[in-house]
């Protein structure tokens, strides 16, 4: 089976995990309500600040914050598309303005990818 895989790492203040964590929850049922294989958000646990880059660096990781390295799985790219679409379009999300969210998102990192390793 094909796959894609949309990936995203983002700062969230050490104050805001509980409401990060709140928000993604509702995300994710959206993502899969709307077809989405997988949804997972993970919080750095073992994530060093490397000598010439790292998760910490890439995000401009300020000393009262933390790391999230989420990815959410499609059938393709195709299918990824037609999700997205559907999720943009969801109530659930649309109301969720700006202020809900628990971090600065000019600072996240996000692109899709196509597997070229699966085992």
């Amino acid at each position: 089976m094909a796959l894609y895989v949309d990936g995203f790492v983002v700062p969230v203040p050490k104050k805001n995990i509980k409401k990060y964590e709140h928000v993604a929850k509702i995300a994710g049922r959206v993502w899969k309500k709307h077809g989405a294989l997988e949804y997972k958000e993970c919080l750095a646990d073992d994530v060093k600040t490397g000598k010439y880059t790292s998760f910490p660096q890439s995000v401009k990781l300020k000393p009262n914050e933390v790391v999230f390295f989420s990815w959410i799985v499609y059938k393709s790219r195709a299918h990824r598309d037609k999700v997205m679409k559907k999720v943009m379009a969801d109530p659930k999300l649309k109301d969720m303005g700006p202020e809900m969210m628990p971090f600065d998102g000019k600072r996240m990192i996000y692109g899709g990818f196509k597997p070229v390793v699966s085992l």
